[in-house]
């Protein structure tokens, strides 16, 4: 393989005076990798792409928006929210599909320094209601789905101004979006902090509670470049190894959007590359592999990145040779690895398409290592090297580092990692050391610098890309009254890569159903959290001498049962 050529084309592009070179600044008092050359903020991206004037930008269904339309509509919200006494510093939340409105929305607030709280659109109400008080946002624009669950409760919107997107007859109390398209006006003209927050995503908390993770603006722009380096890096080396010249005009990018846009797979790592680039975005309602095929040809799509089981459903859908898909260049995903397999079934199934897939956290503002075409064909095990600006090691449970080629669980420190989390001091000291945020990863590295996910070290589930974590799934299922104590864990699942399950023993003289638990949940957390599997349990849970579950050797009993 052409690691020679990648370990020359990586010291090339990075060093003094070229277009990645990477330097070490201070911030916040802690020493950090950072792009020199990197724009100052998120507003001076989306400035910049006003050049790309009638490219088409946004499409969604039939409708078509350009990015000469995208910067007037930008503006007109920008100075609305100015109107409204919102200035930089606060926060906007997004509550709704992935409708062009969330990205119009999501480019107005950063270009003036305004937060943008990306909400979870599966959130239930009580979760919103938290997500709302936690964040306290001036404006809430949410679309008619999510109005309806705040009409459940609304004194959550108390004091927040509440615009109404894609809602025919928005109530009284509700500002509807035709209103504040229409105020026009430029876009104002603000000093925006890189340090300041660009965006607050919200993670399932180890301890039953969301966190909200502030994501500042250097971070977006640092994880921005990464991925252009990656981009850059591995076709570099690969050129040079095979001798076959890229093409003299690459196309322009157009990317199928598959996963929501509260997440940084699909906003920081999907939406920023295709942006920066002056590309076109392709919004899906929702998943559905059929009609990922037919959009794909229809808007001569380059690029598809989804949770892995996106990339497999595509492959086996019973129209997928009927369709041409000459245009597609990479195929693959974030949000979980994908399986060796996969990664194989891509490079051989797909004439034109290449494997790529991108290890990361919402707490690094998307990417931490990345890896595609020969290079993961070569190591389909591996997530890739770490970036640029990120300093990479493996520790042991003291937080000592260990050798190299030694499992431990991966810490990594660089301008990309998020400042904290909103109000939770304690959560962010928990995560971060000194700069370092410990990722509850365990991983190895190898000779090459390459980077292998061996276990997870943090008690969660990864479903479908979505983290759930058992704490959170064990504090809801105790607040049913006749609940002694439970355990939560993951079940394998050939389509999701894990499905949430559960251990239960009742109270004495107490009866309950799956069914009954299952809608007991439903009216607290978000669907993709509730147990598909439950075992109720005719003994206590097996502890250890310290108290704790044996959660390894309940799980490995009942995955048996799950399996059958």
């Amino acid at each position: 393989m052409h690691y020679k050529e990648l370990k020359q084309a990586w010291a090339e592009l990075t060093a003094p005076g070229a277009p990645f070179e990477v330097e070490t600044i201070t911030v916040r008092g802690i020493d950090i990798r950072s792009f020199k050359n990197a724009p100052p903020n998120v507003r001076a991206l989306w400035l910049s792409t006003a050049a790309y004037g009638d490219r088409d930008y946004l499409v969604y269904e039939n409708e078509r928006l350009t990015y000469a339309q995208a910067h007037v509509q930008t503006a007109a919200i920008a100075a609305w929210l100015f109107d409204q006494g919102v200035k930089p510093g606060d926060r906007v939340a997004i509550a709704m599909r992935n409708y062009p409105e969330w990205l119009l929305i999501y480019w107005a607030c950063v270009s003036v320094g305004v937060a943008v709280v990306g909400m979870n659109a599966w959130w239930v109400p009580e979760e919103m209601e938290y997500g709302l008080k936690d964040s306290a946002p001036k404006v809430l624009f949410a679309d008619a789905e999510r109005l309806g669950r705040i009409a459940e409760r609304p004194s959550m919107t108390l004091g927040i101004k509440v615009v109404a997107v894609r809602t025919p007859e928005p109530a009284a109390d509700v500002i509807p979006w035709s209103q504040v398209i229409a105020h026009g006006g430029a876009m104002p003209d603000v000093v925006v902090d890189p340090d300041a927050d660009a965006c607050i995503f919200y993670t399932s908390g180890t301890t039953g509670s969301p966190k909200g993770a502030q994501l500042t603006h250097r971070g977006c722009i640092a994880n921005l470049m990464n991925m252009m380096f990656s981009g850059q890096v591995q076709g570099l080396a690969t050129q040079r190894a095979t001798g076959v010249e890229p093409p003299e005009t690459p196309p322009i990018p157009a990317a199928l959007i598959t996963t929501p846009l509260f997440h940084v797979t699909a906003n920081n790592c999907g939406a920023y590359l295709v942006t920066a680039a002056g590309g076109k975005l392709v919004l899906m309602y929702r998943w559905d592999a059929g009609d990922a095929l037919k959009l794909i040809e229809r808007e001569k799509i380059t690029a598809m990145s989804g949770v892995p089981v996106m990339s497999r459903e595509l492959l086996s859908h019973p129209d997928f040779d009927r369709h041409d898909l000459s245009t597609l260049s990479t195929l693959g995903g974030g949000g979980a690895q994908l399986q060796p397999d996969l990664v194989h079934k891509i490079d051989s199934q797909v004439k034109t398409a290449r494997p790529n897939t991108g290890y990361g956290m919402t707490e690094t503002c998307g990417i931490i290592t990345s890896i595609a075409a020969d290079f993961f064909v070569d190591k389909p095990e591996s997530v890739g090297p770490a970036m640029p600006t990120f300093e990479a090691k493996c520790v042991d449970d003291a937080g000592h580092t260990v050798p190299p080629g030694e499992v431990g669980e991966l810490w990594v420190k660089g301008a990309p990692v998020i400042k904290g989390y909103l109000n939770r001091p304690d959560a962010t000291a928990e995560s971060i050391t000194d700069g370092w945020l410990h990722t509850g990863d365990v991983a190895r590295v190898d000779e090459d610098g390459f980077i292998f996910i061996v276990d997870r070290k943090k008690d969660m589930v990864l479903r479908g890309g979505e983290n759930v974590y058992c704490a959170e799934v064990e504090s809801c299922i105790h607040r049913h009254p006749a609940v002694a104590e439970c355990c939560a864990f993951g079940v394998p699942d050939a389509r999701l890569g894990e499905e949430v399950g559960v251990g239960v023993v009742l109270r004495p003289g107490h009866t309950l159903t799956a069914q009954a638990l299952r809608q007991h949940c439903s009216t607290i957390m978000s669907k993709h959290k509730i147990p598909r599997y439950i075992w109720f349990l005719d003994e206590a849970i097996p502890r250890n001498a310290s108290g704790k579950f044996l959660k390894r050797q309940l799980r490995e009993t009942l995955q048996v049962d799950a399996a059958a």
